[in-house]
């Protein structure tokens, strides 16, 4: 099964048009033919079955036969908030695992300590729509461009709030027993150096719990990625 992204897609429309970076590949790369079948989404929920009617490599038309049932729907909702590696290759990775395993929103987070400053958000996007689709999401993640630190926590409000870190000073709380089945969750992961003491504190202040993920020490990309698959498994 081959999952095509039509953005502009509603419930109810007759036909879904591909743009022409997907037309391209359904036509010229999988040489699909008028009368082929077809799945779409567009990344909000809505999942469809249709027939290809116009294999332009401009833009396809695809003519909707049947609404298709989100299997991957959930009741809950998993941010993390994770400062971009120094080596980009490495925040890629964590965007396309994270993605497939089954996130909801990313939030780049520059750190007093990041090394990596800025986050190409039109590269990571593509990473993060690339993988959703192979991972037949009808839901893709949110992206959101880079947020410095203290900005980021005054935006932060609703679900259970935690920051991993591995300062020893202080009670962390291990992450999977500050998790339940149904919670929203959000979770801080630091740069290669960590949070800073002050971002620590400043995080407790508004109502983050420090948690640690184990004894081993983790790199960023793999600790954001072990954060998101414990709060999947939590919810199986």
């Amino acid at each position: 099964m081959q999952l095509f992204y039509a953005p502009d897609l509603n419930e109810g429309d007759a036909f879904a048009i591909l743009s022409r970076e997907e037309s391209h590949h359904a036509v010229k790369v999988l040489r699909m033919q008028a009368g082929d079948e077809m799945f779409v989404t567009n990344g909000r929920g809505l999942g469809v079955r249709g027939t290809l009617s116009d294999p332009s490599p401009s833009g396809c038309s695809v003519r909707i036969e049947d609404a298709l049932e989100d299997t991957q729907k959930r009741g809950y909702r998993i941010h993390v908030a994770v400062a971009p590696t120094k080596v980009n290759d490495r925040m890629e990775w964590f965007l396309e695992k994270a993605t497939e395993i089954g996130v909801d929103e990313i939030t780049p987070l520059i750190c007093a300590r990041s090394e990596r400053r800025v986050f190409n958000h039109a590269r990571g996007s593509k990473v993060v729509l690339s993988a959703a689709k192979q991972s037949l999401k009808y839901s893709f993640p949110v992206l959101n461009e880079a947020e410095g630190f203290k900005t980021f926590l005054k935006g932060i409000s609703a679900g259970k709030k935690f920051i991993a870190h591995c300062m020893p000073e202080g009670r962390r709380l291990s992450l999977k027993d500050g998790l339940c089945p149904g919670d929203d969750v959000c979770i801080l992961i630091g740069p290669e150096g960590d949070f800073s003491p002050e971002e620590v504190r400043a995080a407790v202040d508004c109502g983050f719990v420090p948690v640690t993920l184990g004894t081993s020490r983790l790199r960023t990309e793999t600790a954001a990625l072990f954060a998101v698959a414990m709060a999947c498994t939590v919810n199986m």
